[in-house]
């Protein structure tokens, strides 16, 4: 059985069709990518998901139960997390303190908060700054935060909205890490927008490729970067050429 399944999902605001009878799904273990121009209808896509938005027409399902009426914390309590493309901390909390407010998605225990909390952190290489303010952070680390505060609420599956965006080489291998350990330590299913091509290409299973809110691509990343509408509508004929090669699914 599928644990996330999609199916003919669109989203209307006004007269703007953001998503257009979107369909897939994910299997436990999978990690996917969701790749497209600006405007594509990719954070849309997750709003829905994740019970932040409600959608017009079709249905989502999570380990075989209808959530596509849920509200986002209904969502999150059934083991769907998500980060944002610009995450908001709050002020007068350190980074543990931070990460505890997912932890308490599962748990009342101050004690019980604090030793995931320590866990998450540990895992993700920020144990050093639990005491420093998310602002005081680099904006990598911010990005890491965000994902260990995600993890807190004790996920089996995460989509990460544009994690690697405005980082430099070295940062996106930091989060390529993170990412690894996420999926391949802990076990969760992981989906992730992006548009760093080299990220997403080197560590997806299957990509997902939406244009004008439709999906216009479903497969592996060496077919993927290949495909004549993937390169026509957001990837372009340099990458293609560039990157013909050395794709994880042509390994």
């Amino acid at each position: 059985m599928a644990l996330l399944e999609v199916h003919n999902v669109t989203k209307d605001f006004g007269g703007l069709r953001a998503n257009s009878d979107v369909s897939f799904s994910t299997e436990k273990g999978d990690l996917v990518g969701l790749i497209g121009p600006n405007g594509a209808g990719k954070t849309t896509l997750f709003n829905c998901i994740s019970g932040l938005h409600q959608v017009s027409a079709g249905r989502i399902l999570f380990a075989g139960e209808d959530i596509t009426e849920l509200k986002a914390h209904e969502v999150a309590r059934r083991g769907l997390a998500r980060t944002f493309q610009v995450y908001t901390a709050s002020g007068d909390l350190n980074v543990a303190e931070n990460v505890m407010v997912g932890c308490f998605m599962r748990t009342r225990s101050r004690a019980q908060a604090k030793t995931r909390a320590e866990e998450i952190l540990a895992l993700l290489k920020l144990q050093d700054v639990s005491d420093y303010l998310v602002s005081e952070l680099p904006v990598a680390a911010q990005k890491r935060v965000t994902m260990a505060t995600a993890l807190g609420s004790d996920p089996r599956m995460l989509l990460l909205d544009e994690v690697a965006a405005g980082l430099n080489p070295s940062e996106i291998e930091e989060i390529l890490t993170s990412i690894k350990h996420i999926h391949y330590d802990l076990g969760i299913t992981v989906m992730l927008i992006e548009h760093v091509m080299e990220l997403v290409m080197k560590i997806s299973d299957r990509v997902i490729v939406l244009d004008s809110g439709q999906k216009i691509a479903e497969g592996n990343p060496g077919d993927i970067a290949k495909d004549p509408a993937v390169i026509k509508a957001y990837l372009g004929e340099r990458y293609a050429a560039e990157h013909k090669s050395g794709l994880r699914a042509e390994d």
